[in-house]
């Protein structure tokens, strides 16, 4: 053969070398609805290239004639091993169909689509994914999309979320105590609210962490500042926080007849100041429900159960009256309540709560991050369903303009799996918005540690799930359960997910997928470390000043906002008509002024005088707690009843503090 011909027969050798250039790892041999099976190839003694050889999450392509349908590796298994090192084996692994690329006019496959519509055949090559198709696969489009990390098949190609489909269909971060949820949960927000300055979100902090991490966005509204009128409650969170026993049904069925009358009464009051409501009218016309959020005054409520009990000639229908007005009285004084019952006057300030919660303008903190650490335990879950409520309501009303997203942190407090378990009123409040919340653009973010004890209806509404490591059984079953994706095969990784890992399923994500997140700044860390015991224990606390301080934290704790304890209350025992000097609170240094906090309000009055809370003036003991307010007369002194408890109780410690002063 001449020099010639063998040039020749050498060049359309060369030219086809990329065609016979074979980067397939496999062939189908088996395909059964989402999943297929491959028969890897293997070489004498089992080897298959190690640049190829498959790993459970990696994404493996097929071609077929107009796309390229892409699977993830689910299981790996050699059915038949070899007994002898040239023995060959048969290795296999199970596929979970994703998706597919479509090719464009030139053949390049560049258009994604979750879904299979074009099955691959038996004996159907697979190959591993190039770096374009997994960019094409995973990065969806820009402007929709936010990084949170990269994948772990390939460091180069970014993780993304795509906001719209995240939190148009919910969102659940679920991962052990320890794996990284709330440094999960800054990071996915803090994507998004980079970009999306004019976003509307509302988080749950039940242990003050997040503060730190949206120093620049948030606005943090603590017990110090918070401001949630009593009278935003609907009847079931007024009972829960004046009677907090179902049984007690007389007194219910009290507050039940009142309450819709101590409304039309204010709402009387101020239309006579407005010369805007005919005489004709009556207050106590019902014009109200017990649920309408509209504002009345205690005084009134209290006046009315005055009235129904001068009214009553048996006295054994006495008793459940007096134990609403015992409670009631003890609640509006109790400072720990200062948020909701500490109000100088009422006024419909709806506009404005809705306001600074929901950020309505957003005056560039589009985050509301309010702290629930130091509210008194049995009313947290009332603040939770008020909140919850009103998030719906609120986009209800505004027919889905301004789209909203509630974060509920230790979602497991607030919607427990057990019925008996947490409150009702605000289990419903949660659950009617992953049911309903997307029709009126409200997303919904449960954040737990214990996948097991969240209400499994509401963990199901969340269609994308972010799992981070889990060893405990039950919450790996949870979330398998609630998984529907093909690519569930995944979640077996659960227990060995390393630090800043987790396994992404949904909508929110183009493919089920591997995480990598990225590491947040310092200063966007939130508070949720572990404590470095080793580095704590190298030294001792020996500084007095220390435990005062925390002493002091702590009983102020029980007194209420702002540190100013609530008037009328006596002070360690302190009964005014047996001091010889005026009352002292123990829990405050004298040489520290107490801190200044203005209360919010209009312009002139409101539940705010705009002054600081301990220049607020003081009122006598024997005053109602709030005003009478416009078109109302004036409150007078109450006279205590020689049947009514407080003041037999009263009488009672002065009979005796008069017998031992008499010894």
């Amino acid at each position: 053969m001449s020099d010639a011909m063998e040039m020749q027969l050498a060049v359309p050798q060369t030219a086809r070398a990329p065609e016979v250039t074979d980067r397939s790892i496999g062939r189908i041999v088996s395909v059964t609805g989402s999943k297929a099976i491959v028969l890897l190839d293997g070489t004498k003694g089992g080897q298959v290239r190690t640049a190829d050889r498959p790993d459970m999450g990696t994404l493996l392509a097929i071609d077929t004639e107009k796309t390229v349908v892409l699977a993830i590796v689910s299981a790996l298994s050699v059915p038949v091993p070899a007994h002898r090192d040239d023995d060959t084996e048969i290795w296999i692994a199970e596929l979970g169909l994703v998706g597919e690329l479509w090719r464009d006019k030139t053949g390049q496959a560049t258009i994604f689509a979750r879904g299979v519509t074009a099955y691959p055949s038996l004996g159907n090559r697979v190959r591993v994914a190039s770096k374009a198709e997994l960019g094409a696969a995973f990065c969806g489009e820009p402007s929709r999309s936010v990084r949170v990390g990269c994948i772990r098949q390939d460091s180069t190609i970014p993780a993304m979320i795509r906001v719209d489909e995240l939190l148009g269909k919910h969102v659940a971060i679920l991962g052990t105590t320890g794996t990284g949820k709330s440094c999960t949960t800054a990071l996915i927000l803090r994507a998004i609210l980079e970009r999306n300055p004019n976003a509307h979100i509302v988080l749950l902090d039940p242990h003050n962490e997040y503060a730190t991490a949206f120093s620049e966005w948030a606005e943090v509204i603590s017990p110090r500042n918070m401001q949630l009128p009593f009278w935003l409650l609907n009847f079931e969170e007024v009972v829960e926080v004046l009677i907090s026993d179902p049984s007690r049904k007389a007194e219910i069925e009290i507050l039940q007849e009142l309450i819709p009358i101590a409304k039309a009464r204010y709402s009387a009051g101020r239309a006579r100041d407005n010369q805007a409501m005919r005489r004709s009218v009556m207050p106590e016309q019902a014009r109200f429900t017990v649920d309408t959020p509209v504002p009345y005054r205690i005084s009134d409520l209290t006046g009315l159960i005055d009235e129904r009990m001068g009214k009553l000639e048996n006295k054994k229908d006495l008793s459940p009256y007096r134990q609403l007005r015992t409670r009631i009285d003890s609640i509006s004084q109790d400072g720990r309540y200062s948020f909701m019952f500490g109000s100088l006057t009422v006024y419909d300030g709806m506009t404005q709560v809705l306001s600074r919660i929901f950020r309505v303008p957003v005056n560039n903190k589009p985050i509301t991050i309010v702290e629930l650490t130091g509210l008194p335990t049995e009313i947290i879950n009332v603040v939770v369903s008020v909140l919850a409520r009103m998030t719906f309501d609120f986009a209800h009303w505004s027919e889905g303009k301004v789209p909203l997203t509630l974060v509920c942190e230790e979602a497991h407090r607030y919607v427990p799996a057990t019925d008996h378990l947490g409150f009702e009123p605000c289990k419903r409040a949660i659950a009617k918005i992953a049911k309903e919340g997307r029709k009126y653009g409200v997303a919904l973010c449960i954040v737990s540690q214990r996948p097991a004890e969240v209400d499994p209806t509401i963990l199901s509404q969340c269609n994308t799930v972010f799992a981070l490591r889990m060893s405990n059984d039950r919450d790996q079953a949870i979330v398998t359960s609630a998984i529907t994706d093909t690519g569930s095969g995944l979640l077996e990784f659960l227990p060995s997910l390393g630090q800043r890992e987790a396994l992404a399923f949904g909508d929110g994500v183009a493919l089920p997928v591997r995480i990598k997140f990225d590491e947040l700044p310092p200063d966007c860390l939130p508070r949720s470390t572990t404590a470095h015991f080793t580095e704590h224990w190298q030294r001792s606390v020996g500084d007095e000043g220390f435990l005062e301080q925390v002493v002091e934290k702590w009983r102020s704790s029980d007194i209420g906002a702002g540190g100013e304890l609530a008037a009328p209350a006596y002070i360690d025992g302190y009964v005014p008509e047996l001091a010889t000097e005026p009352p002292r609170a123990e829990s405050r240094r004298h040489d520290v002024p107490p801190p200044a906090r203005r209360e919010p309000g209009p312009p002139g009055g409101g539940y705010g005088t705009g002054r600081p809370m301990h220049q607020q003036p003081t009122r006598p003991a024997t005053l109602r707690r709030d005003s009478a307010g416009p078109g109302a007369p004036a409150p007078q002194p109450q006279e205590a009843a020689a049947d009514d408890v407080p003041g037999s109780a009263l009488k009672s410690l002065r009979d005796r503090l008069i017998q031992r002063q008499q010894r």
